[in-house]
């Protein structure tokens, strides 16, 4: 059986590490280079770093940061925003990460995840996708860009169809209702995300405790869950995590 996968995201706005709920209130937590080096020597199977504002400020990745992040750690590592052309992707991946996140500028330019994924594989092309209630929408939700800031015209569940069939390899699907809320995943949007596309789903916002964790890998059938504010706050760490997920029964890389 794959092990499920457990994965930190850094939220990164001025060189600084934030946290926020809802997209909203963004706080300062921290160093993203300290911090990746400490959840790298926790355990964590991989890492996401999202610079929130390049995309809304019209500007590429920070480079230099990311390649000093890259240095911390020696797992997946996966980058996004600002990333809006096949050059940005490259030097993004020669700064060190293995993934890039498209979001805001797959919407803005779908073809970008096509010609994205047949110079760099499927595997290196993540759809990330903030997607919040709306009733008006075929699937019940609608998608955001610019850090959840700008509402769409698509439905999350026919634009991540429509992105794996472009060449996406991967989605990172985050709910703007329970970002940074830890009350618990939106396991009603991950589970038809999840049944409605053929590459892995990460789970993202809501996560406070292992138990939401085992909900959405079993009950949001996710392939991985991504944590922030549970292990930001110091709350739990990678290993106290993986330890109470194995124990429910699910198969994690456990570390020593």
């Amino acid at each position: 059986m794959l092990k499920k996968r457990i994965i930190i995201c850094l939220d990164v706005k001025d060189g600084r590490t934030t946290k926020g709920i809802k997209f909203k209130n963004n706080i300062d937590i921290g160093d993203p280079v300290e911090m990746a080096a400490e959840y790298y020597r926790q355990g964590v199977d991989e890492l996401v770093f999202y610079d929130i504002m390049a995309s809304a400020r019209g500007r590429g990745p920070i480079l230099d940061l990311i390649a000093r992040v890259a240095s911390q750690v020696f797992i997946p590592f996966c980058v996004g925003g600002g990333i809006g052309t096949l050059d940005d992707i490259r030097s993004t991946i020669l700064a060190g990460a293995e993934k890039v996140s498209l979001n805001s500028q797959a919407v803005k330019n779908p073809e970008l995840i096509k010609s994205g994924a047949r110079v760099f594989g499927n595997q290196c092309i993540v759809l990330g996708m903030d997607a919040a209630r709306d009733a008006s929408m075929p699937s019940g939700y609608r998608v955001y860009i610019n850090g959840g800031r700008v509402a769409t015209e698509l439905d999350a569940r026919e634009w991540a169809q429509k992105a794996v069939s472009l060449g996406a390899g991967e989605i990172v699907l985050n709910s703007i209702d329970a970002d940074g809320t830890r009350d618990g995943y939106e396991l009603n949007l991950t589970r038809m995300i999840s049944e409605a596309v053929e590459v892995p789903v990460i789970a993202s916002g809501g996560g406070g405790t292992p138990a939401h964790l085992t909900d959405v890998l079993t009950k949001g059938k996710a392939d991985a869950a991504l944590v922030a504010s549970m292990v930001h706050s110091g709350d739990y760490t990678v290993g106290s995590i993986k330890k109470s997920l194995a124990h429910s029964g699910i198969p994690v890389r456990l570390t020593d």
